[in-house]
């Protein structure tokens, strides 16, 4: 369908919702990126920049980030598979699970996180006993609170597109013979696979700025578990010009990615 067809289909747009739109957009997105760029120390961002801890800060972010999102997509596709795909007593209860961390606190996760994997914790004490291994306040544990404040987007972003495809392609493979892993990966894979890396985005954005059950879980220590938004809250207190320095940081890397691999994750989009 042409766009001139799509135009003419899907008719001119109110002039209120194109207002409240724009109003919604400035307000909301763009005054508050203009007022982060308006107050970026741009003579000093080279040494904010150019520190260690910066540098530390923006690797260690990088790691746990995409760390969390290999995680939730490795752990998250099942689980996303059997709520879509599966009838069993309790799925209700499975998916509430899934995506509690969406509207839990950061720092409940946090503390739900140290009780269970602490050295005292539910599941921690048999990790410290057995291997002597010790989670809270290692990079592990900043990994482990990333993914599950994380991991819920990827979860709801899949089961969503595996409830609205057509599922009469994946009948007549499997009429022709096609086992299930087949079918998964020759048709079902190939028509989800815009929400599974749009899920996998969002998943790494959150995961990218996560600040609660981090500080919570994994601590603040510079050079271990001190991600990039832990960097701006410790700046936040006596360094007002590194923090926006290191806020803006975050805004690029994200931003970039976002723009580079619209096409990829959105299906073409422009």
């Amino acid at each position: 369908m042409t766009r001139r067809r799509r135009r003419a289909a899907g008719g001119r747009t109110p002039a209120l919702a194109v207002v409240v739109a724009v109003a919604g957009l400035v307000v909301f997105f763009v005054l508050p990126l203009l007022g982060l760029l308006w107050r970026t120390p741009w003579s000093d961002i080279g040494s904010v920049l150019g520190n260690e801890a910066s540098r530390e800060a923006l690797r260690l972010s990088l790691v746990c980030s995409v760390s969390a999102t290999v995680l939730s997509t490795v752990f998250g596709f099942p689980l996303a598979w059997l709520i879509a795909r599966t009838e069993f007593r309790g799925r209700s209860l499975v998916r509430a699970l899934a995506v509690l961390p969406l509207v839990l606190p950061p720092v409940v996760g946090g503390v739900a996180l140290f009780y269970a994997f602490g050295r005292r914790g539910l599941a921690g004490q048999w990790l410290e006993q057995w291997f002597h291994f010790e989670l809270p306040f290692t990079i592990w544990a900043a990994i482990l609170a990333e993914t599950f404040v994380a991991m819920p987007f990827f979860v709801i972003t899949v089961e969503g597109a595996l409830r609205s495809i057509d599922t009469r392609f994946e009948d007549a493979a499997a009429t022709l013979g096609a086992s299930r892993f087949t079918v998964m990966r020759r048709v079902t894979l190939p028509a989800i696979a815009p929400s599974v890396a749009a899920g996998a985005a969002l998943t790494w954005a959150r995961a990218l700025g996560e600040f609660g059950a981090t500080i919570t879980f994994a601590g603040n220590l510079p050079g271990s578990t001190q991600t990039m938004p832990l960097a701006v809250y410790v700046a936040l207190q006596n360094n007002i010009g590194g923090a926006i320095a290191l806020s803006l940081v975050m805004l690029v890397v994200s931003l970039a990615l976002l723009i580079a691999l619209r096409g990829r994750w959105f299906g073409g989009a422009r």
